[in-house]
């Protein structure tokens, strides 16, 4: 059901006290005002700077009213079936004598037609009205209303649009996530800049919903630039992706397949999961969200579970898109020693990640599994889980490749297989930092670094599998127990054998 909709409906069943949590009060009271007009309902609202005034309907001199309780008062004294918009009235809650006369009021309007609703921007209601409030949540606008906002300022004379219409789609797309306000006025500085709106504006649009998604505080907006290229091996993740890559296209709505959910990346430390990550949102080209659970956490009582909700909110709206949560271990660990707040976060966002019906494509990163909660790793939360191991001699090989050539080098100057042979035990991090290490040497020295620089950066480093060999001892016996799936072999077996062995401890 629509806002305007399930408003309505509120109305007509005679609800007392509504709700609307939104900060978009011009969108909310358009709202209200239609919802009203539609049923020829007189249609009032009031602030704390200019009183009363009439949105529809309304004939006759408007009520006098100038502080809380006076509002309250007039509500009750008015006649017929009024709809009454109290703006900021939120900040009245704390009074006792406003909560408990508003707290009446909504009691004995019942018996009347009229209503009260009260604009807010947050969910919170104090523990009296919650029996005589509902609460109803105006939706940031979906890509129709944005063409709405777009149509009504490109109607304006002298504006010059060359947009196409695949363009204008990407554009409305690209707007996903931002009130009609913030959309409005970055359409608004495109046109500005260049006296013009056109395809080019995709990416002016984009970076300024970065940073509204910034503002957020509990998500990080991340650009699509990482291809499958820029990672080495893994390849049956790979494939896997690329069977999924029109998962989320129409196309694939028509054909019945469900949006795929996500999947868990588990393994060693500096293996690529955090990369593999970022690949995906170039690979399907869609917006890639960070989800830091840490922010979430905040001073006051209920604002976790506030800024939770209205993160995941936002990462719906934007959908389709793929949320990354990056090292689940530590996200999603919760304690006692907070009231139980964090346990309410984490529960939230596991009942998100099962039961969320946008398409968000949630990739979860872990390095320590013993430190996870069960639940987290639940059939149902993700499609598959992923295990990531130390990279074969190939998958070396790879990896340097991608490193030289990311750093404008060509791969054939340098001995590669000989490289690959020498990083036995090391991970792909380890690997491309003897690559810098080796460059900083050729620099210092003024040359071009070589490949005895890269094996010598090499030998000074003292590898993952040699400081954490127990860790990847465990991490594989999870694999053996079937588990998880290898990210670079399709079959458990041949995973097995493939596996680098982890050097001596030193």
């Amino acid at each position: 059901m629509s806002f305007e909709g399930e408003l309505d409906l509120y109305l007509r069943a005679r609800y007392t006290l509504v709700v609307v949590v939104t900060i978009e009060e011009e969108r909310a009271l358009q709202a209200v005002t239609a919802v009203c007009e539609r049923r020829h309902r007189p249609c009032l609202a009031w602030d704390l700077a200019d009183g009363f005034a009439a949105l529809s309907g309304h004939t006759g001199s408007l009520p006098s009213a100038r502080d809380p309780l006076s509002v309250i008062e007039q509500v009750e004294k008015a006649d017929g079936d009024v709809t009454f918009v109290l703006k900021d009235f939120h900040d009245c809650w704390t009074n006792p004598q406003v909560k408990r006369k508003l707290r009446s009021a909504a009691q004995r309007l019942k018996f009347t037609r009229k209503s009260i609703v009260v604009i807010s921007p947050s969910r919170s209601v104090p523990d009296e009205l919650k029996d005589d409030a509902v609460i109803v949540e105006l939706p940031l606008p979906d890509a129709t209303q944005l063409d709405e906002v777009l149509g009504a300022l490109t109607g304006t004379p002298g504006v010059k649009v060359d947009l196409t219409p695949a363009g204008r789609e990407k554009l409305g797309q690209a707007a996903l996530g931002m009130t009609a306000a913030q959309a409005r006025r970055s359409y608004a500085k495109a046109i500005v800049r260049d006296s013009a709106l056109d395809d080019r504006h995709i990416d002016v649009v984009v970076r300024e919903k970065q940073e509204v998604i910034r503002e957020s505080e509990a998500l990080e907006f991340y650009g699509v630039h990482e291809t499958p290229d820029d990672v080495g091996g893994l390849d049956v993740l790979k494939q896997w992706l690329r069977l999924r890559e029109r998962a989320f296209t129409q196309e694939a709505r028509d054909y019945g397949l469900p949006a795929p959910k996500g999947i868990a990346l588990i393994g060693i430390p500096g293996t690529g999961k955090s990369l593999t990550a970022k690949m995906i949102g170039g690979l399907w080209r869609l917006p890639l969200l960070r989800l830091d659970v840490g922010a979430l956490f905040g001073s006051l009582v209920g604002e976790a579970e506030e800024r939770t909700r209205r993160a995941l909110h936002l990462a719906e709206t934007v959908a389709p898109c793929v949320v990354w949560i990056d090292e689940m271990e530590k996200a999603l660990a919760h304690g006692g020693g907070d009231s139980g707040t964090s346990t309410r976060v984490f529960g939230t966002i596991l009942t998100w990640m099962q039961e969320k019906t946008a398409p968000c494509f949630v990739v979860g990163t872990a390095n320590d599994i013993s430190s996870l909660p069960p639940e987290v790793l639940r059939k149902g939360r993700f499609d598959e889980i992923f295990f990531l191991d130390l990279p074969t001699a190939d998958e070396r090989a790879e990896i340097l490749t991608v490193h030289l050539r990311k750093r404008r080098r060509i791969p054939a100057d340098f001995d590669v297989a000989g490289l690959a042979a020498a990083a036995e035990g090391y991970v792909g991090s380890e690997i491309e930092q003897a690559v810098v290490d080796a460059m900083y040497v050729g620099f210092s020295a003024g040359r071009e670094f070589t490949t005895a620089d890269i094996r010598a950066a090499l030998g000074r480093q003292v590898p993952l599998s040699v400081s954490q060999r127990e860790t990847i001892g465990s991490l594989r016996g999870w694999l053996r127990e079937g588990r998880a799936q290898s990210a670079s072999f399709a079959e458990a077996i041949e995973a097995e054998r493939q596996f680098v062995v982890p050097l001596e401890p030193i």
